[in-house]
């Protein structure tokens, strides 16, 4: 047991909610001034509580100084346990409020920049069609969150997740191809071979940016033929604008192309290797209604779409 937990075992402060909760309140936000807003209390007050905490803990949570607080040692040992404390509440809340039969409250979804842009986002409007009363807090990032700790709720994410108290479901692949606009194709001769792309700039994620090995992989394949015109981009997004604008041949997840008629695959015998999509959960949210519909809608949308392709290749 370290120092800090045996102060406030004996002090008894384990029990000040209160006062922890003011606390982690004003570390998180590094400001007297921004916890208060949070909180709505004055400063005055917000001060108060912090140094009735250090009194009873006979020790100093912030230096003090003219741009804001910043948490020393003790301070940053309390606010690990008040943040572990915070998801577990936050975790019990979300159980909570799963046991009743309507879908309501916020979840937290984090997936990839690329894929929360280009294919989550545009279909969201049926999904709040179904259910006005939930909020969706969209967290694109590249970075893969910690779902047993409560960094979000879901994830849907370009690899299976390695933790073993999580829920998993196999969505479907994405394979990385190049593409180009109509109005492009109509100036400028179709590439017909790898060497062809010499006469075209190619727009592509930068190889060190953070994304799918499958995607670097091609991206390096690509560049090893000598291109004199290159455009790079730290995500899918803005590749598939420069490839709207008509700026050259771009390196895109096929899954924005199914919806937009005016991309053209052009050397189709290049793609990556297949990456995998899965969705996944903390074990503990098994039973949650949010998560339940979210992943229902989700699979549902991705049922529509293979059938789309399916459709679009009789055709």
């Amino acid at each position: 047991m370290g120092e800090i937990e045996r102060v406030m075992i004996e002090s008894g402060s384990f029990m000040d909610w209160d006062k922890l909760r003011i606390f982690h309140a004003v570390a998180d936000a590094g400001s007297l001034t921004h916890a208060g807003d949070t909180l709505h209390l004055s400063q005055s007050a917000v001060s108060r509580q912090v140094r009735a905490l250090e009194d009873s803990l006979n020790t100093t949570l912030f230096h003090r100084h003219a741009r804001g607080l910043i948490l020393t040692e003790q301070g940053e040992l309390l606010f690990d346990a008040t943040r572990a404390m915070t998801k577990r509440l936050d975790a019990a809340s979300a159980r909570i409020r799963d046991s009743e039969e309507e879908v309501f409250g916020e979840l937290r979804v984090t997936t990839t920049i690329g894929f929360g842009s280009l294919w989550l986002a545009p279909r969201l409007s049926s999904f709040y069609a179904n259910y006005p009363d939930l909020n969706i807090d969209l967290m694109l990032d590249e970075r893969v969150l910690d779902l047993p700790m409560r960094e979000a709720d879901v994830a849907i994410r370009m690899k299976e997740p390695s933790q073993a108290d999580l829920v998993r479901k196999r969505l479907m692949s994405v394979r990385m191809r190049l593409y180009a606009s109509r109005h492009y194709l109509t100036t400028h001769d179709i590439p017909q071979t790898m060497e062809d792309l010499q006469n075209h700039r190619l727009i592509c994620q930068n190889v060190n940016s953070e994304q799918v090995s499958a995607g670097a992989t091609l991206v390096r394949e690509l560049i090893s033929y000598d291109l004199p015109n290159l455009l790079t981009v730290n995500n899918y997004f803005g590749c598939l604008q420069a490839v709207r604008n008509d700026l050259g041949v771009g390196v895109l997840p096929d899954y924005v192309a199914i919806d937009d008629p005016e991309l053209v695959r052009v050397l189709p015998e290049v793609e990556s290797n297949a990456v995998p999509v899965f969705l996944a959960f903390p074990e503990e949210l098994r039973q949650s209604k949010r998560i339940s519909a979210f992943r229902d809608f989700v699979v549902e949308q991705i049922s529509e779409q293979k059938k789309r392709v399916q459709m679009s290749e009789k055709d």
